[in-house]
């Protein structure tokens, strides 16, 4: 299980996370809505473990483990996965370099002999389950990619690691609605009783395709709602404001 509590953070001193407390059992798919500067990348890089943000008070521990007392690579051998918003390109390191170099890491984390050949044969057979032509192996990693590329990018990657814990902020920013769908059934096909994962996203169209077991809405560095699906059509009737106005207080 995924555990935060009370987690505060700060930001150059300023506040972005003010106490958000939140669960998720292994083997469930969370959603994570809320407004602009809500917090919900925020959210995602202080578990993954970027350096520019301060966590002042709390707690994150994945299946009873501290991931605030390990450094972002140690949280990513624990099994965290974080899918970028705008995931970056990297000119000169082709997606194959990238690949080979995070599964042979992974390797020698869990004491395997490292084999360059079945590590590719391993890189291939994903390839093809995620629908990556094996000549973006050539390419230069996210350079010069679409967004719909991009996001299969890191789909493949998640395809190889095989988390424990995956988070994908804004998993359908900057696709149509064919590409959504189908990178929806392959998030879909990802749900296992091993792994857990928190989908970020600002569309309430999220739920048409994704097998959701809870919606979270947060507002303001902190969780104002939880709730089955329903509270994404609460959303939509009300908006944030007005769904915010009706939260219970704290």
């Amino acid at each position: 299980m995924l555990e935060i509590s009370n987690l505060h953070v700060t930001v150059d001193g300023v506040a972005v996370l003010q106490g958000v407390s939140l669960g998720i059992p292994m083997g469930q798919t969370h959603l994570l809505m809320g407004h602009n500067g809500a917090g919900k990348s925020t959210l995602g890089w202080v578990i993954a473990g970027h350096e520019g943000y301060v966590v002042t008070a709390g707690s994150i521990t994945l299946g009873g483990e501290d991931l605030l007392a390990l450094p972002p690579e140690e949280r990513a051998q624990a099994g965290v996965f974080l899918g970028y918003q705008h995931p970056v390109a990297f000119p000169g390191l082709t997606v194959v370099q990238f690949l080979r170099e995070v599964l042979e890491a992974q390797q020698r984390k869990a004491g395997q002999p490292i084999d360059a050949i079945k590590t590719l044969k391993q890189i291939r057979a994903a390839c093809k389950e995620v629908g990556v032509p094996e000549t973006w192996l050539k390419r230069s990693l996210n350079d010069a990619f679409s967004g719909g590329e991009k996001k299969r990018m890191e789909l493949l990657q998640m395809k190889l690691l095989q988390p424990r814990f995956a988070i994908l902020d804004e998993y359908d920013s900057g696709l149509d609605i064919d590409s959504t769908q189908e990178l929806s059934r392959f998030i879909n096909d990802q749900r296992t009783p091993e792994r857990a994962m928190l989908l970020i996203s600002h569309s309430p169209r999220a739920i048409d395709y994704l097998d959701i077991d809870q919606v979270h809405i947060i507002s303001d560095g902190k969780i104002v709602r939880s709730g089955g699906v329903d509270l994404v059509s609460e959303l939509v009737a009300a908006g944030y404001t007005g769904l915010e106005a009706e939260a219970p207080a704290a």
